[in-house]
């Protein structure tokens, strides 16, 4: 427009301009280098001007005494004001020190709980999230703040007990046992702490099992709603003449289930060839629905094991003979009530030969 502007002025050799048309010439000329300029250093307009948050302030790992229960907290990041009505959101990443892949976990909250394995190092980052609605279409990034927990470790390695086993037994009844570290002073003794969801405290073992006056293990008492809920245990001890290092256990009850066997078993033999087994469902609180059976079965010299969510199976005989014929079976929680589980004792044996039955143990 300007080139044609200027062509259309233009006699000769002499360019007659006014004043105004002058003014406007130099503003282009000026608008014009100006432009060149935001092109050579990368900028186009001034809403792509660079926005910046800070990371939040505080950052820490706090211990509630939960033997591994952790709070995750933060404050604020500074300097706001410009950002009020912005949902500012948190990305937050941890993991055990060594453990691998990070947990990432966004929130608008200004503390997060999680349960961590105290016998290794935590550590943790978090940075501000501006949401793309508030920073021209793309999301905006502080820098990260670190933080890392350790609990202190005292004593050396070896002196941690060894082969710790729990069993919620017919998921009633939790016990806890362990064998003493390597080369702790006589004088040495161990002591469990548990606590879970809706406890206000840790709670120490009130029934020890010992061996030799030494505590080897805990009954615990009734526990009240700890099903589904991470459950954690920490043993430690004590020693006059050396210090004891602590050992850290993360489960879930549920888990460690080990039920009763069936008590009563049936043998239901139809033309000779046809034979249905039955067994009762394990006594105890455990719903029937939450079992899967294990069978043993033997016919002469042939043997098989198989299993099944019902209580009872129909099998068909490898010949008409007059083998005898002898099963046992065990139970254990199924997938839909549990993540994994213990299989009961065996039953005791159920046999039949010929038209007459009999129990062996």
């Amino acid at each position: 427009m300007i080139t044609h502007f200027l062509r259309n002025h233009i006699i000769g050799d002499i360019k007659i301009v006014n004043l105004g048309e002058m003014a406007f010439i130099c503003l282009y000329n000026r608008c014009l280098a100006i432009f060149l300029i935001c092109i050579a250093f990368g900028y186009t307009s001034s809403s792509d001007l660079e926005i910046k948050v800070n990371p939040p302030e505080d950052f820490e790992i706090v211990d509630p005494g939960y033997l591994g229960f952790l709070y995750l907290q933060w404050q604020p990041p500074v300097s706001l004001e410009n950002f009020k009505a912005c949902a500012v959101e948190y990305e937050l990443k941890f993991r055990s020190i060594g453990g691998g892949r990070w947990k990432t976990v966004i929130t608008k909250n200004l503390r997060y709980k999680y349960g961590f394995d105290l016998n290794k190092g935590i550590e943790a980052k978090i940075h501000t999230l501006l949401p793309k609605q508030c920073t021209n279409g793309s999301e905006v990034r502080s820098l990260w703040s670190e933080a890392t927990y350790w609990m202190p470790e005292q004593g050396n390695l070896e002196t941690k007990i060894k082969d710790m086993d729990c069993i919620y037994y017919n998921w009633q009844n939790l016990l806890c046992s362990w064998e003493p570290g390597k080369g702790v002073h006589f004088d040495a003794n161990y002591y469990l702490f548990y606590w879970y969801e809706g406890l206000d405290h840790a709670l120490q073992c009130t029934d020890y099992i010992k061996a030799n006056g030494k505590n080897v293990g805990c009954r615990f008492p009734q526990l009240e709603s700890p099903d589904y809920k991470d459950f954690y245990v920490c043993v430690n001890g004590s020693s006059e003449s050396k210090s004891i290092r602590s050992s850290y256990f993360i489960f879930q009850l549920q888990n460690i289930v080990k039920p009763l066997p069936p008590d009563y078993l049936s043998i239901n033999v139809k033309n000779l060839l046809e034979v249905n087994l039955q067994w009762s469902i394990p006594r105890g609180s455990i719903p029937a629905k939450c079992f899967i059976y294990e069978i043993e079965f033997t016919e002469g010299d042939i043997a098989w094991v198989t299993t099944t969510f019902d209580n009872e199976m129909c099998i068909m005989r490898t010949s008409n003979g007059s083998h005898e014929l002898c099963f046992s079976t065990r139970s254990k929680v199924n997938i839909y009530c549990a993540d994994d589980g213990i299989w009961s004792e065996w039953s005791n044996e159920k046999c039949w030969k010929g038209m007459n039955s009999k129990n062996s143990s």
